[in-house]
Order: C-alpha cells, then sequence, then structure tokens
C-alpha cells in the first residue's frame, strides 16, 4: 500500500490512490543550524532500489523548499515568516529515474507556515483625540481605540489582545477586551482643567506574562457646557455725561463674565429698572460683548442733575441640565451723573421751510427765525447767513431778530429751490453757534412764453393731396404748468388766410398743420416758413409767435421720400456746385505745391560761394626760375603790395570782398621797384595799429618779404602740399563741389604743384 508519512510519522490512507497528499506544518522563524525537516513523501511502487525519483514543484520549490528525490525528505532551507506568506501551495511525482516516466500522476500538498508570537500589538491610527463634555456623568463613552496583531488569531494566543490605561487615572478609564475609554470622575470642570494625555496598552498573549504589548496615546479635550451664570464685577457702576452732548453718544461701558465659551459664555444685556430708563439706551458692542450705554435723548444739568438705572445680564442659551445651578443672570445698579456745560442757542424748530415769489423785488421779506439761549445766563443771540450756503448772496438776514430777505429778484426758471443754512451764535459766550436748515421756494409767476417742443422742420411731398395732415405740433412753457392750464394754436395774422396751409387746434395741448391745395413743386419754391401763434392761457396769459418750416421734397408712389435737395436738377452731371469748388482748390493747391518743389529743387543747385578760379582770396603765382636770395627785390612786384590811394594820407581800413584779380602769368616779370619793403611793412603795421575806426575784421595781409637777418622759416602753406605729411585728405573728394579746390589741392600726394620761388620761402 503506497503511503506518505509525516515528521510525526502519522501514516495517511487512501483507497484508490498509491499516496495520500496532507497540509505539512514547519515552524515560522526557526533559526536552528540545520534545515527544518518539513515531511516525507514515499510511494508504495518505491521498493527502495533508487530506481524512484522524487519531483518537488509548486511555490518555493528549490529555493525554500528542498526534496531528496531519493528518499522523498523535504526540507525548508530559509526561516519563514508566517506574516509574509501563511501556506504554500506544491506539487510533488514519482517518476522513474532512467526515463523520468510518470509513476503516478502529479498532486498537491500545501505546507503551512505554523505561527508563533513574534508580533506585538500596534495601533495603527494613532495617536487618537477626542472630545467628551465637561461635568458629564461616570462611565460617559470617550472614543474606542483598537490595535491589530500581525500574528494568527486562529492559533494560540499570540493575537488575543487585552488593553490597559498606563496614564489618565484617575480621570478616564478603558475597557480590557473593547478598548473603549470611559471617564471615571463626576463633575470634572473644563474651567479647572481642559486637557488629559492619556495612554493606552494593548497587549496580546491574553495579557499574560511573556505577551507583547504596544502602547498609544490620546488627547481627551472636555468641551464646554452652560455651567456657570454670568456674574458682574461690581454692585454699583458709577457714570457721568455732559448735557451738552447729543443723543447716540456713548455714556460709559459695563461687562459681565462668564467663563463659559462661544454660546454657552453669550451674555445678553438689558435696562429693568431706574429713572432714566427714558433718557438713555442699551445696546451690546458685537465684537468685546460689552453693554454700551448711550444717551437717548439730551439731558439738561439745570432740569435734573443724575439719573439711576438697573442693567440685568443673561445666559440666552441655558442646559436644562444644569437649571438646577442658577440663575443664569445678573444685575448691577448705574448712577449717571450730570454735568454743566455752556450750550450754544437752540433753535426753536429743527428745519424752516419759507415760500417767496419769483421776480419779487429787493428786500422782500422771506420769513423769520428764532433761537434762544438755554443757559441759566440767558445771552442774546446773533444771526448769520454762513456764505458757503448762499454762494451767490441772493438773501441776507438780521443778526437781531433773525428776518430773512431777499438782495434781489430771484428767477423760479434758474432756481426754484434755496437751501440755505442760519447760525445763532451767543453773544458774549464762548461763540458756539448752532446751524440750522432753511428751505426756500420760489413760487413760480407766469413769466415765460410758450414755444414749439421741437424747431425741426417738416418734410412734405410735392405730390401731397390737399387736406392731409402733415404734422402735429406741441408747446412747452418754461413756467410751472397748472392743472387746468392749457395750450392754444393760431395761424399768425399775415397768414391766416393763406392758400397752401392751414391749422386746427386738437384743444389737446396740440395742433394739427393741413395742406390746402396741390401742386408743389420743389423747383419753384422748396421751403414754405409758417408762423405760429401759441397762447399758454395762464395769468397773466403770454403768447409767442413760433415759425414751422416746411421744406418740400420728391417722394416715390408710395410717398417715400427720395431727396429734398434742389441741386440734382441744376447740376445733371450729378456733383454739387460744393463739391465741384472743392475739386477745383484741390487741383490749384497741388499746383502751386509742384512749382514750389522745382524752384526749390533748382535754388539748391546754386553754389553758396562762388569757386571760381578767378576768386583772388587764395592765389597760386608760378615761377619757374629760382630766386636770388634775401636780396633779390627784381623777382617781384612790390608795387601790389601798396595802395596808391592811400600812400600819402591815412584811410580806414575797408574790409571787403576783393574784385577778381588774375594771377601773373609766368614770363610777364614785374619791373624792379626802388621801395625799400622792410619800410613798407612798417608803414602798413602802424597804419593797421593806428586806425580806430576799423572793424574787427580779419583782413588777409600778404607780405613777400620776411625782412633782412630773419632766422624763421617758411610760414607758407603752399609748402605742406609737397611736405611728406601723416595727415591723410582723400576725404576731402567725398564732401562735394563746394572742397574740390581743397580736394585737388591736398587730396592726393603724388599731385604736381608747382612752388613758388625758393628765394622767397613762401
Amino acid at each position: 500500500k503506497r503511503n506518505v508519512k509525516n515528521v510525526e510519522g502519522q501514516v495517511l490512507h487512501r483507497s484508490k490512490r498509491g499516496w495520500v497528499w496532507n497540509q505539512f506544518f514547519v515552524i515560522e522563524e526557526y533559526t536552528g543550524p540545520d534545515p527544518v525537516l518539513v515531511g516525507r513523501l514515499h510511494s508504495d511502487v518505491d521498493l527502495g532500489d533508487g530506481n524512484i525519483k522524487y519531483i518537488l514543484s509548486g511555490e518555493g520549490a528549490g529555493t525554500i523548499f528542498v526534496i531528496d528525490d531519493k528518499t522523498g525528505n523535504i526540507h525548508a532551507t530559509k526561516t519563514l515568516d508566517r506574516e509574509e506568506q501563511a501556506q504554500y501551495t506544491l506539487t510533488a511525482q514519482a517518476v522513474a529515474r532512467d526515463t523520468n516516466k510518470p509513476l503516478e500522476p502529479p498532486s498537491e500538498f500545501i505546507v503551512k507556515v505554523q505561527d508563533i508570537n513574534d508580533n506585538p500589538p500596534e495601533f495603527l491610527h494613532g495617536p487618537y483625540y477626542a472630545r467628551v463634555p465637561e461635568m458629564s456623568n461616570v462611565g460617559t463613552s470617550v472614543m474606542q481605540v483598537t490595535a491589530t496583531d500581525a500574528d494568527d488569531p486562529t492559533y494560540g494566543n499570540s493575537a488575543r489582545l487585552v488593553y490597559s490605561i498606563l496614564q489618565g487615572q484617575p480621570y478616564f478609564s478603558v475597557e480590557p477586551q473593547t478598548g473603549i475609554i470611559r471617564t471615571a470622575l463626576p463633575n470634572m470642570d473644563r474651567e479647572a482643567r481642559q486637557e488629559y494625555d492619556v495612554v493606552i496598552q494593548a497587549k496580546d498573549m491574553g495579557g499574560h506574562m511573556g505577551g507583547l504589548s504596544g502602547t498609544t496615546e490620546v488627547k481627551i479635550t472636555l468641551t464646554d457646557v452652560n455651567d456657570n451664570p454670568p456674574k458682574f464685577p461690581q454692585s454699583v457702576y458709577p457714570m457721568s455725561v455732559s448735557e451738552d452732548k447729543v443723543p447716540g453718544e456713548e455714556v460709559g461701558r459695563l461687562k459681565a463674565k462668564d467663563p463659559d465659551l462661544g454660546d454657552n459664555g453669550l451674555v445678553n444685556y438689558r435696562l429693568v429698572d431706574g429713572d432714566g430708563m427714558g433718557m438713555f439706551e442699551l445696546s451690546t458692542d458685537s465684537e468685546t460683548r460689552e453693554a454700551v450705554i448711550k444717551l437717548k435723548k439730551p439731558v439738561d444739568f439745570e432740569t435734573k442733575r443724575s439719573y439711576t438705572l438697573k442693567v440685568e445680564g443673561s445666559n440666552p442659551h441655558v442646559d436644562p441640565q444644569f437649571l438646577a445651578w442658577g440663575p443664569y443672570k445678573d444685575e448691577a445698579t448705574i448712577k449717571i451723573s450730570v454735568e454743566d456745560a455752556d450750550e450754544p442757542p437752540v433753535f426753536v424748530a429743527p428745519s424752516y421751510t419759507f415760500e417767496v415769489e419769483e421776480n419779487a423785488p429787493q428786500g422782500t421779506l422771506v420769513g423769520r427765525v428764532h433761537a434762544k439761549d438755554t443757559d441759566v445766563a440767558n445771552n442774546p443771540v446773533r444771526y448769520m447767513i454762513p456764505r458757503y450756503t448762499d454762494v451767490e448772496q441772493f438773501f441776507s438776514i438780521n443778526s437781531e431778530d433773525g428776518m430773512i430777505t431777499t438782495t434781489r429778484p430771484l428767477d423760479r426758471e434758474a432756481l426754484a429751490w434755496h437751501n440755505i443754512s442760519v447760525s445763532a451764535t451767543e453773544i458774549g459766550g464762548h461763540h458756539q453757534d448752532t446751524k440750522v436748515r432753511v428751505n426756500i421756494r420760489v413760487k413760480d409767476v407766469n413769466d415765460n412764453p410758450p414755444e414749439f417742443a421741437s424747431n425741426n422742420e417738416v418734410l412734405m411731398c410735392e405730390s401731397v393731396a390737399p387736406g392731409k395732415v402733415i404734422e402735429t405740433v406741441s408747446a412747452v412753457d418754461k413756467d410751472e404748468r397748472t392743472h387746468r392750464q392749457h395750450f392754444t394754436f393760431s395761424l399768425a395774422p399775415e397768414v391766416a388766410h393763406n392758400h397752401n396751409f392751414s391749422l386746427k387746434d386738437n384743444r389737446d395741448s396740440t395742433a394739427s398743420v393741413y395742406v390746402l391745395r396741390k401742386g408743389f413743386s420743389r423747383l419753384t419754391q422748396d421751403v414754405f416758413y409758417l408762423p405760429v401763434e401759441i397762447n399758454d392761457n395762464g395769468f397773466p396769459a403770454l403768447s409767442s409767435t413760433n415759425t414751422l418750416t416746411i421744406r418740400v421734397c420728391s417722394c416715390d408712389s408710395k410717398d417715400t421720400i427720395l431727396s429734398c435737395n434742389v441741386e440734382p436738377y441744376v447740376l445733371p452731371a450729378g456733383l454739387s456746385t460744393g463739391a465741384l469748388i472743392a475739386i477745383l482748390a484741390c487741383i490749384v493747391i497741388l499746383l502751386v505745391i509742384v512749382v514750389l518743389f522745382v524752384a526749390l529743387r533748382r535754388q539748391k543747385k546754386e553754389p553758396l560761394i562762388v569757386f571760381e578760379e578767378e576768386d583772388i582770396r587764395e592765389n597760386i603765382i608760378t615761377y619757374d626760375d629760382e630766386g636770388g636770395g634775401e636780396e633779390d627785390t627784381e623777382a617781384f612786384d612790390i608795387a601790389t603790395l601798396q595802395n596808391p590811394d592811400g600812400a600819402n594820407g591815412f584811410l580806414p581800413r575797408k574790409d571787403i570782398k576783393p574784385e577778381l584779380q588774375y594771377p601773373i602769368r609766368p614770363g610777364d616779370r614785374p619791373a624792379a621797384n626802388s621801395v625799400d619793403v622792410d619800410d613798407f611793412i612798417k608803414t602798413r603795421i602802424a597804419e593797421a595799429d593806428s586806425d580806430p575806426t576799423a572793424p574787427p575784421y580779419d583782413s588777409i595781409q600778404i607780405y613777400g618779404y620776411e625782412g633782412r637777418g630773419s632766422l624763421a622759416g617758411s610760414l607758407s602753406s603752399l609748402e605742406s602740399v609737397t611736405t611728406e605729411s601723416d595727415l591723410d585728405y582723400d576725404y576731402l573728394q567725398s564732401w562735394g563741389p563746394r572742397f574740390k579746390k581743397l580736394a585737388d589741392l591736398y587730396g592726393t600726394k603724388d599731385c604736381c604743384v608747382n612752388d613758388v620761388d625758393d628765394g622767397e620761402d613762401s
């Protein structure tokens, strides 16, 4: 018979198979030196000759569980943790060793990991926060805490937990089996202590020795209930108020204390008694929760000097559970003393309203205001109208009796109401004043004639039929219109019998304009003026004549207006006279702009400075032979340096543009001159120095002689043309025609320039 044995040697029987599989067990967290034997597989076809090979497959086969293929012994090679995996499903099979042919069909079996107490209880949601009302009865549930244990709850006591309280006695307790926290003391007062820190322990193994434990913290807060009545710190509160205070001003404050929170500590105040209940009022400050005493009516020191009030403070929200601890209210007395003050005058009325007719003459009486001094001294009062309330000074007031009069005629249509102020000041007092509002209504007088409500033109078709209403007119009047007043309309006498139009009064302040004939043509007459007389039937009655403008227009067959202009008939081309004039003006302006542009372009082409070669302001004289040195005076004509007109007399210097001179051509050598150059130069210098009338202009003096024995070098700029210089004057080529002369002289270094006679050193 085939069988399988576990480690206990138990034989498992099965009738229809060669072997029977059952559950194997292996203890977790095994730390021995050798692999732990899980069980042994054996088949009744195994004769012990080694021809049978056992094969193991499934979860952990070959890694965690290994099998001896000859004996069928199964060992666990690693430490197992039940909390990671509680069981493993494996498959065993017996095959022939030489052919690997299955001798038995494969079958599954389970290896269960046997639990040990290796996990302490844990509070997964800690720390905890709980709230319970103050003054709760003993045993009131606060909250429930629950710990978890990863050990197997079905095996032994490893996961059987027991709860206990480590911190928080004697205020709270915990049920050992459920973990429910309850109050343990009566009358716990939030006002005495609000928060409690409780530590709860959970221990496995049923709480016995050797069990593992875990703890958690529970913060319990006592919530407020209305268990305290309000209380005024004082029984009597003294206050004072000056008699010049106005109603609504604050007199004083008081507050009842209630240690409860929120609505439980809310206090409502009210006046319950006292002779000042009619003079003072009480309100509550929403932020500070104080009772505010305010003046309800003005107080008078001369009439009554003290008042008494009784104030009650009570809780609006009372807990029926604590009614026996009441009453939840308290009372206090307020004593208010009235202080004397110098009061301003008081008007006998809070405001005044007067009427005056418009156009009334200057000095017309409007009304009178009156104020009096309420103090014991009863000083006289002076009146005035503040300028800012009557900027245009329509009114004046008598400073002694308060009589208000007009200063000019008033116009209701400009301003129907005048709102001014009058101030009264006590003479001899502290110059305190009181102001009163005075409203003056200007009564209407019929002084404006009626006029058309609209001044729009009336458009009428040329083909209008006689008897047709072309317009309904109405009127307006700037004056105040009475209930029965109405406007009447009629044609002016000069057009009363015209043959074109008639007017009918509709007796409802409107009138209709009718056409009397046909055959209107806007080519003959395109505009008609119809004067209409309007009467307002007022008192006194006023009337005015208004002109109604009627324009004749061309219309289609449906009387739709097409055009009211006469120009399309006069100008068949389709352009009006104004449009043609505008076009011609634009053409003329364009022509003028073109002419100006061409003139400016021509003017720019003319040079501003004449750069002719004949310009003698810079002459280059070319010589073909060398001079004879300083003693040679025959090489040039000294007469060119002389002024024959001023040789023997005194002439002022004239700075004028020299006339054109032509350079001396080579070969035309000037005749010798016997004048000493040195004497000539000195003479000319003396003339220039002694000339007081010469203007301070620069003048060009040309001297061809430097004098005898001069050690100075040449001062001429002509020599720089052939001198090797570091300066580059090629940029002069790009400066235009005005600088062409300079560009030719200095622009290129290899340009041929003929020097002047070396004997002149110039």
